[in-house]
């Protein structure tokens, strides 16, 4: 007999870099890498100092991320293609935690889910961010993409607000449209021109560095028209050309109890947003990576990140992508990446000063543009009403209210009605044994004549479908019922692959009632799984016997009306 094999625990966390070097890793595998790695450290250098700065940090972090945690999660992960580094879906919640705890505070929040995703691929938990439905993925992107629109509308257009500019969705636009009259058309000019670079070049000249450009164009003009637009340098004073000593953050009790759930949120968007970013590349290359050595990997990322004074980090779907389009060949194009971008930190940081906010806002406004998945949203809204519902549901939540939320509101909502589906399936045919069997035709032609004749003293449930609490109680009506007063029941269990113990308790009620009348009872068919819950309730002999078919529970139950008679 064939039996599955099971992977140890070697094979299942074995980092794609030992599995590609395996196979044997030859120079030509070495200058594609080179390419690619290349390729991905110009669009990441201009994304990871967006991200930070739109979460509330300063630009330096974000290149701290995407160098040390970008280079621990292509060298430990698992996944081939997978580019790590700051992500634009944790931007609302990096920013809501630098706000209430501050910086320390959020270096200690990613430290901590770090550990938690080190155990959660520890204890081969990944399997199950699969079961996140659809609707709820586009749901939470597009909330993401709307709320990180809104936080670059500021320096889109070049406003001043009174005060710190508010997190949340229903005080920040009040907020921006009393700032509308410090609209600046510098800035505004700059913005623009950034997208439509990016958006030109990305159709006209794919293969270029479309987001460098725009930001070297950007900062180029409007360092020599002397544009009065706020850059990097007058905000932050420009960046470090060196990466920091690693040092802990302040470690308390209280302060570990005082950042658990932010860290629990960075975990639970870290292992989503990281294996979407696998599947993606999986789709894109034939590959399959594995799925609890990619967040062993993250959290070890995370651990370092935070470390070396970085943000979340995470595998990213749109640098992937850059990846495996470059031609990457293997994990090391994604260490080459984070080798890439420390040398531009040591040797261009200087430049880094000149560098417009307005055209690193343009940079995030396509990002949120392209993370929205339109198509999707639509798709989804003309499907059913049911994930229009669920899609909906997710998508206001997160704007409204939080990311977590608008997830966790998804899935019970999916789980809900996945569950009403599921018990709707679920059916009861009752009806007294043929006195005949109807195992011949009976003329010629191969038809078969209707048999009136009917067993009454025999009654056969037949239920199909996954009977589990959901299906309960409709299944407990239709028993209910049934007015006949037989002298054997039989219960068919031949369609059912799953019982749970709801409905193993409404079949013990049934059955009670029906031998208490005094009504032979047979279980027919069920499996050793079904069998096992339906006698851990007493549905078990001396109440009920069990048989093999149903034809078999049929002469059962006829020997024992016969014995009763005798």
């Amino acid at each position: 007999m064939n039996t599955v094999h099971q992977p140890s625990f070697v094979e299942l966390f074995t980092p794609k870099l030992v599995t590609v070097l395996r196979e044997g890793y030859r120079a030509a595998d070495f200058r594609a890498d080179v390419i690619a790695g290349l390729t991905v450290a110009i669009v990441a250098l201009p994304l990871s100092m967006a991200i930070a700065v739109a979460s509330g940090v300063t630009p330096d972090r974000g290149l701290y991320t995407a160098i040390v945690g970008g280079f621990i999660i292509s060298a430990m992960g698992g996944s081939r293609f997978q580019i790590g580094g700051p992500a634009g879906a944790f931007i609302v919640l990096v920013a809501a935690t630098v706000t209430v705890h501050g910086v320390d505070g959020l270096l200690l929040a990613v430290l901590m889910s770090g550990i938690i995703l080190l155990a959660v691929g520890l204890l081969r938990l990944g399997t199950f961010v699969k079961y996140i439905p659809y609707p709820v993925t586009i749901g939470f992107t597009a909330g993401i993409a709307v709320i990180i629109f809104a936080s670059q509308v500021k320096d889109l257009f070049g406003l001043t607000l009174q005060g710190k500019e508010p997190g949340e969705l229903i005080e920040k636009v009040p907020a921006l449209i009393a700032a509308a009259p410090s609209f600046n058309v510098a800035a505004f000019a700059l913005a623009l021109l950034t997208i439509i670079l990016i958006v030109g070049l990305r159709r006209y000249r794919p293969n270029w560095p479309g987001l460098l450009i725009a930001v070297g164009a950007a900062s180029v003009g409007a360092a020599l028209l002397g544009l009065p637009v706020e850059t990097i340098g007058t905000r932050f004073g420009g960046i470090p050309s060196t990466l920091p000593l690693p040092a802990l953050p302040p470690i308390s009790y209280d302060r570990i109890v005082e950042m658990l759930p932010a860290a629990l949120s960075f975990a639970l968007l870290g292992s989503i947003e990281s294996l979407l970013s696998a599947v993606v590349a999986d789709s894109m290359t034939g590959r399959r990576h594995r799925s609890n050595c990619e967040l062993v990997a993250q959290g070890v990322a995370n651990i370092a990140s935070a470390l070396f004074g970085g943000i979340c980090v995470t595998g990213t779907i749109a640098r992937t992508a850059t990846n495996v389009r470059a031609g990457a060949r293997g994990p090391i194009s994604g260490m080459l990446h984070a080798g890439f971008l420390l040398v531009f930190m040591l040797v261009a940081a200087p430049l880094a000063s000149f560098i417009p906010l307005a055209a690193l806002a343009g940079v995030l406004a396509t990002v949120a543009w392209n993370m929205a998945e339109k198509h999707a949203f639509a798709a989804l809204l003309k499907a059913s009403r049911a994930d229009a519902l669920v899609l909906m549901s997710t998508f206001l939540v997160t704007i409204f209210s939080d990311l977590i939320n608008g997830i966790l509101t998804g899935f019970c909502l999916s789980a809900l009605l996945m569950l009403h589906r599921m018990s709707q399936a679920v059916a009861v045919e009752t009806h007294s044994r043929p006195l005949f069997a109807e195992d011949q035709a009976d003329d010629a032609s191969g038809t078969r004549e209707r048999y009136e004749g009917l067993d009454r003293d025999i009654l056969i449930c037949r239920i199909s479908g996954a009977f589990f609490f959901g299906a309960a109680a409709s299944v407990g009506a239709a028993f209910d019922r049934i007015g006949a007063q037989p002298k054997a029941v039989i219960v068919d269990f031949a369609a059912v692959p799953i019982l749970d113990s709801t409905a193993a308790a409404t079949i013990e009620a049934f059955l009670k009632k029906a031998h208490k009348r005094g009504a032979h009872i047979v279980i027919s068919a069920a499996d050793a799984s079904v069998r096992h819950t339906l006698k851990s309730f007493g549905v078990k002999r001396p109440m009920v016997r069990f048989a093999a078919d149903r034809d078999a529970a049929v002469e059962t139950a006829r020997a024992a009306i016969a014995e009763e008679k005798a």
